[in-house]
């Protein structure tokens, strides 16, 4: 398959890990550090501590966290500097705000969140949910290429995934997706044949892992014949390759996906702030 060079792409959600909010650091040592110059700002701190729970699962996806009153009552600070916490948290799509009903912690379940991390588009009309195929899941050994990316050693298990996407009936996206099998015992083809909705919010409510950020290399390939007989294109038909490494909390690489998109009728939109 001939390559030409690509670009890297980095979507960055959140800030790095923080430490566990258990026991919570006084009001007074807070702001006794903080007068230091390398000190991180108390609201900074605040958010730190807010990640550690969602971190340790104690807020899970979907789930509702507590009050900016009962957070400020727990940290030993005013709700404005919560306020600002929870604001940074929103703004990175960590946590969900809604009006009168409190703010969650995000899910992929929900639509909003469904296509944060694919970005294919139709060239006319919105995206759509996209009818899934699924070709083949294992288990094997992690090759080295594979385990270095993800932080494991070479033979470890890791769970293999081949599936397509299909719009309006036709494929428009062939997975490669690699998970590490310790993390997802009981993943099975079965189980991904029956789950309906998203699969990262399969990964969310079955097995605890949440998808924060992602890594993406794109570059052009040209199709080879098996790939060009599973997106029904002609042999040597460009496509793009999209490799991306997605992390869970405390930046820990937890998938890594090789996508080659049919983009005949779509295209590859990326939202920059």
């Amino acid at each position: 398959m001939d390559v030409n060079p690509g670009f890297v792409l980095e979507c960055r959600p959140m800030s790095p890990p923080f430490p566990s909010p258990h026991p919570v650091t006084p009001l007074n040592e807070l702001a006794r550090a903080e007068a230091t110059p390398a000190f991180s700002p108390l609201y900074r701190q605040i958010k730190g501590l807010i990640l550690a729970g969602l971190q340790a699962g104690e807020w899970k996806a979907g789930e509702t966290i507590p009050s900016e009153m009962e957070l400020a009552g727990r940290f030993g600070v005013s709700q404005g500097t919560v306020r600002k916490a929870v604001d940074e948290l929103a703004a990175e799509n960590l946590l969900v705000r809604r009006q009168g009903k409190g703010t969650f912690v995000a899910t992929h379940a929900e639509q909003q969140q469904q296509f944060r991390f694919l970005r294919l588009t139709p060239d006319a009309g919105a995206s759509a949910t996209l009818g899934r195929q699924l070709l083949d899941c294992r288990r094997q050994r992690a090759p080295a290429w594979i385990a270095r990316q993800m932080n494991l050693r070479a033979g470890d298990p890791v769970i293999e995934i081949r599936r397509l996407l299909h719009s309006g009936g036709e494929p428009v996206v062939l997975d490669d997706i690699w998970l590490p099998g310790a993390m997802f015992k009981g993943l099975t083809a079965e189980r991904l044949r029956e789950h309906r909705g998203p699969f990262y919010g399969l990964l969310e409510t079955e097995f605890g892992v949440h998808m924060i950020r992602a890594q993406e290399k794109i570059r052009a390939v040209a199709a080879d014949v098996e790939v060009a007989g599973l997106l029904q294109v002609s042999p040597g038909s460009p496509l793009l390759s999209v490799e991306r490494l997605s992390f869970t909390y405390g930046d820990k690489p937890v998938e890594l996906r090789r996508g080659l998109y049919n983009t005949t009728h779509h295209f590859y939109r990326n939202d920059l702030q």
